[in-house]
């Protein structure tokens, strides 16, 4: 998403108060008490989203009903299991403006981003044929990334590198958490083979400029992959229109199942890739010494795949879809102007834009003189959940100058006076530790 959307996703109404008790009405698990009686106030969907009810019809309806395996059975069942999960990439691809052909299930986001590297891998290591050439990396290339980025974008690029003799390099954020995009013109090079990014980051929930990002990229004949874990629950997104390479997003953080993601690579990229996993499934002849593989996307789906939580998968796109991701980033961006109110506090640092332009309801922040699990310890008794830790991203940490933060995150259920009350309690943190 480009800041131009974003601010169309702004001018959008939010969510109405009819609508958001119907959503709420939708997460049974959103009515529990915990200890004491205590309502639940979950503020940890960046790393989890809460399900709803469509979504956990679909997968037991699944079992129930079709439980089958897929494009392997020639009766009924197996017929309609193959159509239901056919239906699901559908749905999931429309709704991040993609193709069919061009969505791969992954068991998640990480699988996602580490099938690409792998398949960059194996063509360095000459398989693939010659279509797969244009992935060899030669040692020296560099491959750029980010100082947003959480492990998953980062730990399988450094693997390649050692894999391949590529150097890893990144762009910086800046005392904000915004990335330093001066530096695109001088860390991506012509010697850049990919620009991984991320397109909304987990921990200071900064917004990335993709299309500044895309255009650097094409200058130097970079592939882009990007991270869209944050953004596709909560911003409208249309990959076609973003003009990346890759991206890979998982299922439980879009009110799906956990077990399950998603890699998009445009058409002709896939066609062109070796495989990674290997063994039933992927393939169209196989003889005692050689074996041709199946075309995209089956061809990067070896084994029997978890087609339960795929269906459950295509209903969170269809539940999302259905309310709107313009009122949903609406209501996004009203929570995350709530949330940093928690500015007010004193003894409060929020690590990264303290206003919500292209920014999502992910906050990150440190409360003086208090560790991050002690802050968690003293929300939970109140029946508040936030993340507590570095979010899987410790190089961003260390940009800080800390080695942990709290953060809180909203998701389409979340109201404001939820965030009222977690900003109440946060605002006792301080004195019940004597400080």
């Amino acid at each position: 998403m480009t800041a131009t959307d974003l601010t169309a996703a702004g001018t959008h109404a939010p969510l109405s108060a009819a609508e958001l008790v119907a959503v709420r009405a939708d997460f049974p698990l959103l009515s529990r008490t915990l200890r004491g009686g205590r309502p639940l106030v979950y503020l940890d969907s960046g790393a989890t989203a809460q399900k709803p009810d469509p979504v956990l019809d679909a997968e037991q309806d699944f079992y129930l009903q079709r439980n089958a395996a897929v494009h392997r059975g020639a009766h009924q069942l197996a017929e309609e299991a193959t159509l239901a999960f056919e239906d699901a990439r559908a749905q999931v691809a429309t709704f991040v403006g993609a193709d069919e052909d061009e969505i791969v299930w992954t068991s998640n986001a990480t699988a996602a981003i580490n099938l690409v590297a792998y398949a960059i891998s194996n063509a360095t290591a000459g398989r693939g044929g010659a279509a797969a050439r244009r992935f060899a990396l030669a040692p020296g290339d560099e491959i750029v990334v980010t100082e947003s980025e959480h492990h998953a974008n980062l730990v399988p690029w450094q693997e390649l590198a050692a894999r391949t003799g590529a150097v890893v390099r990144w762009i910086e954020v800046d005392d904000d958490g915004r990335l330093r995009l001066e530096q695109l013109a001088t860390v991506v090079t012509d010697r850049t083979r990919v620009l991984a990014f991320t397109h909304a980051s987990n921990v200071t929930g900064a917004v990335t400029d993709v299309a500044a990002f895309v255009a650097r990229a094409r200058e130097v004949g970079a592939l882009t992959v990007l991270d869209a874990c944050q953004s596709v629950p909560n911003l409208p997104v249309d990959l076609h229109a973003l003009g990346v390479d890759f991206a890979a997003f998982s299922g439980h953080k879009m009110l799906g199942p956990t077990g399950v993601g998603a890699l998009y690579g445009r058409r002709e990229l896939l066609a062109d890739m070796p495989p990674v996993t290997t063994g039933g499934s992927m393939v169209e002849v196989v003889t005692m010494t050689e074996t041709t593989y199946a075309p995209p996307p089956q061809r990067f789906e070896a084994g029997t795949m978890m087609v339960a939580q795929a269906v459950a998968m295509g209903a969170a796109a269809q539940y999302l879809g259905d309310l709107g991701m313009h009122g949903v980033a609406a209501h996004e961006r009203e929570l995350a102007a709530e949330l940093l109110k928690i500015t007010e506090i004193p003894g409060i640092r929020v690590l990264g834009p303290l206003d919500t332009v292209d920014r999502l309801a992910a906050v990150s922040f440190v409360v003086d003189g208090v560790h991050a699990h002690d802050v968690g310890q003293v929300l939970d008794d109140a029946g508040i959940a936030v993340r507590v830790g570095h979010h899987c991203a410790q190089p961003l940490h260390r940009r800080f100058g800390v080695a942990a933060s709290a953060r809180a995150s909203a998701s389409v259920y979340t109201t404001v006076d939820e965030v009222v009350a977690f900003r109440e309690s946060l605002g006792t943190v301080r004195a019940f530790f004597g400080l």
